[in-house]
């Protein structure tokens, strides 16, 4: 009997691991039907989809499909490297990510402190209302915009210039190589930089009052307390996001480089991996070549991604 009493013991705690997550899934079952439907739409357009990478270890044939395609192995990664293309189009991808990063990155975190210290709550409301509404605009309505204002035609931007006597002939901005850069970085700048100033505002809030109290009851001014409090409180979410941007510095841009540069003559400038792939790989029909440049990039985020949350890490703020 003992023996028995003792089998039944073990063979009830070996159950009971089971049960008990049974028990913890059905009583958090009206969480858990929030979570799963993201979770089968991230598995079934994120997952399933990775199957197609094996195209580009192969000549894909869109009659014969996957499994009758020949397999030729690293054949479009070599002539991606080797395409006449590829020193350009990694230079401008480099270019433009880089330019969106270091003036990207830093200019919502401006706007949420400057945000922060405005005490006239309609004017602020207003200003936050303004300056995240673009975002909720598609490319293709803020590329037309940009091309309304640059025009030479009745463009609001050559009318000052010439108003103000800085030129004497309209400038047709958007077919010279020099200006396209400067175009595109503002552009995304201003179109982005209320929406994402609105993390940094959350993380502003959630700093405690009294620290402030604290610092000027010191002899500390507003400068001083931006400094020495709100960007040390700040600093997880800052870096959280650095991570993320850093991961994405091959990721220049597709909608409004294709729409912004258009214009062959701003080929040189503007032509990055994701507009490459779409003129070269998808027009073409050449799925596999644009398969092996897209995993290329794939694989050098994920690099970088990894190496920038090693280095955060030892802030101890970081991904995983």
């Amino acid at each position: 009997m003992a023996e028995l009493t003792v089998s039944g013991k073990s063979e009830t705690a070996k159950r009971r691991p089971g049960r008990s997550a049974v028990r913890r899934f059905l009583g958090q079952l009206d969480i858990q039907l929030m979570v799963w439907p993201a979770l089968i739409l991230i598995f079934v357009f994120s997952y399933i989809p990775m199957y197609g990478v094996l195209m580009a270890f192969q000549d894909y044939n869109i009659f014969g499909g996957m499994k009758e395609s020949p397999w030729v192995g690293l054949k479009h990664f070599k002539q991606f490297f080797q395409a006449a293309e590829f020193g350009e189009v990694m230079r401008n991808t480099i270019v433009i990510s880089l330019l969106k990063l270091v003036i990207g990155f830093p200019a919502p975190i401006l706007l949420a402190l400057m945000l922060n210290e405005v005490k006239h709550m309609m004017f602020k409301r207003v200003v936050q209302t303004v300056s995240y509404l673009p975002h909720f605009l598609s490319w293709v309505i803020v590329a037309g915009f940009v091309m309304s204002m640059l025009s030479t035609d009745n463009g609001s931007v050559n009318i000052a210039l010439q108003a103000a006597g800085l030129i004497g002939e309209p400038i047709n901005f958007l077919s010279l190589p020099e200006y396209f850069w400067t175009i595109l970085v503002a552009t995304g700048v201003w179109k982005e930089i209320g929406f994402a100033s609105i993390v940094y505002l959350a993380a502003i809030a959630g700093i405690d009052p009294h620290l402030y109290e604290a610092a000027e009851m010191d002899g500390a001014g507003k400068i001083k307390q931006m400094f020495l409090i709100t960007l040390p409180c700040m600093m997880p979410v800052i870096i959280i996001f650095m991570i993320l941007a850093i991961g994405n510095l091959l990721n220049a841009g597709f909608d409004d480089i294709l729409l912004l540069g258009a214009n062959p003559v701003l080929r040189d400038v503007s032509d990055v991996i994701d507009t490459y792939v779409y003129r070269v790989g998808i027009q073409n029909s050449r799925y596999s070549y644009a398969t092996a440049v897209g995993l290329f990039k794939a694989v050098i985020s994920v690099g970088l991604l990894a190496m920038a949350n090693y280095a955060a890490r030892r802030s101890g703020n970081s991904l995983w």
